[in-house]
């Protein structure tokens, strides 16, 4: 397997990330800008990139905007919304072909970057703030993506079970924000939440493509005027997993079927040598079709309409995730927490042990194929300062034991039962 390697520098406050490269026939541009999820800021910071893909200075109307990408023989542009760990990250993306396979007359890199440079610094303004049109749009469209959120009981019992398990903590934030702030929003002051986060955002550009770290360098240099200091580093902060009673959580909405999710705390994350026991803890536990929760909870007791599980490794957070019969809680429970038990008594089989460290080889192979994997890959490294390239972990993932995840086991405690039930009694 052929390991790419990230070169990297920076820009002013502008953390830059190249990979020099002829395996793909476009360029790949990622820039990610980071801040501590906080309640006063989070609903603003979400509803930003939604304004700024509207308009800019040079291309005001969203037509103009959207027309400016078709002349770069139809660059994708997008971005997203989520967190990591205790930050909330906005990703901006662009994927722009290599001028080598069309007829431009200019560098498509350059218009790329120049494109990118006016979203991010020189958004349409009317009178020195906001258009208070696309502002008052796409409040609405995120009140509407919020809105959605309960009507998919699945997505919903499962950000009500982190809300619960995290509570006092910044992680309990969803990162789009809370819809009770939306109606307050007003241009101006977006635009002085829009100041404050260009000044104060952990900003990181990725270009993935057939450039130089040089070059990348000089256009960051001509087109991101930004004036900021140099860029502090993520920092992680993990709460570590007190012994405290498990907490159970019954929330009743109009519902046929019951979403029964759990909540696990670690002090594993990424950047410790136990992360590759970890994540096979959760592939053997439930992040495969032949994991212990969808085998045993799904398919032999036929209990669960879906059953699986997660790992946060920037936050050290397990999850797992049920859909039951409503009359099936107190049995659910029960088998859910024999798996966990298994788990920690090391009764691990040596097929569970193989499909799982294929699974995840298979996983990680595949961001090889994919400039944008390898990008977030690497963003990893940003976030928890630990440098581990795909092969490495490959390589560290095979040399976990049966005893290696029974360890991890002993890492995960259980905190938290939440469970959405319908409104009849059971």
């Amino acid at each position: 397997m052929t390991n790419h390697t990230f070169q990297h520098g920076s820009v002013g406050g502008l953390r830059l990330h190249v990979l020099p490269t002829k395996t793909f026939k476009t360029f790949a541009i990622s820039l990610y800008a980071g801040i501590p999820l906080a309640e006063d800021t989070v609903t603003q910071t979400a509803l930003i990139p939604f304004v700024l893909r509207r308009g800019t200075a040079a291309y005001p109307e969203t037509s103009e905007f959207r027309k400016r990408l078709e002349e770069l023989y139809g660059a994708g542009f997008g971005f997203d919304v989520y967190k990591r760990g205790d930050y909330q990250i906005v990703q901006f993306r662009m994927d722009t072909i290599n001028d080598a396979f069309v007829s431009s007359p200019k560098s498509l890199l350059a218009e790329s970057f120049e494109f990118l440079g006016q979203v991010l610094t020189h958004p349409l303004l009317d009178n020195g703030v906001f258009r208070s049109a696309y502002v008052a749009t796409e409040k609405e469209t995120v009140r509407k993506k919020l809105e959605a959120i309960i009507n998919d009981k699945a997505r919903y019992a499962a950000e009500r079970c982190i809300e619960e398990m995290c509570k006092d903590e910044p992680y309990r934030l969803y990162p789009l924000g809370q819809r009770s702030d939306l109606e307050p929003v007003t241009p101006e002051s977006l635009y002085s939440s829009y100041r404050s986060w260009l000044d104060g955002a952990i900003l990181d550009l990725y270009v993935v493509g057939d450039t130089t770290a040089e070059e990348v360098e000089r256009l960051a240099r001509q087109y991101f005027s930004l004036e900021r200091n140099a860029t502090l580093p993520y920092e992680s902060r993990v709460q570590i997993p007190q012994a405290r009673e498990v907490q159970t959580v019954v929330e009743k909405l109009d519902v046929g079927q019951g979403k029964l999710n759990m909540g696990q705390r670690t002090s594993i994350t990424y950047k410790d040598d136990a992360y590759p026991a970890a994540l096979m803890y959760n592939g053997i536990l439930g992040g495969y079709p032949h994991s212990k929760l969808f085998v045993n909870v799904r398919e032999k007791e036929s209990l669960a309409y879906y059953a699986s599980s997660r790992y946060d490794g920037h936050k050290g957070i397990g999850t797992i995730q049920s859909g039951i019969e409503i009359p099936n809680y107190d049995k659910a429970v029960d088998i859910i927490r024999r798996q966990l038990e298994d788990m920690r008594n090391g009764n691990i089989s040596d097929l569970e042990l193989n499909q799982t460290k294929a699974m995840i080889r298979n996983l990680l192979l595949e961001i090889q194929d994919s400039a944008f994997e390898m990008i977030s890959f690497d963003f990893n490294r940003q976030l928890s300062g630990k440098d581990r390239t795909t092969s490495e972990l490959i390589d560290l993932v095979q040399q976990v034991s049966a005893d290696d995840v029974k360890q991890a086991a002993d890492a995960f405690r259980l905190d938290t039962i939440y469970f959405l039930t319908g409104q009849k009694e059971v």
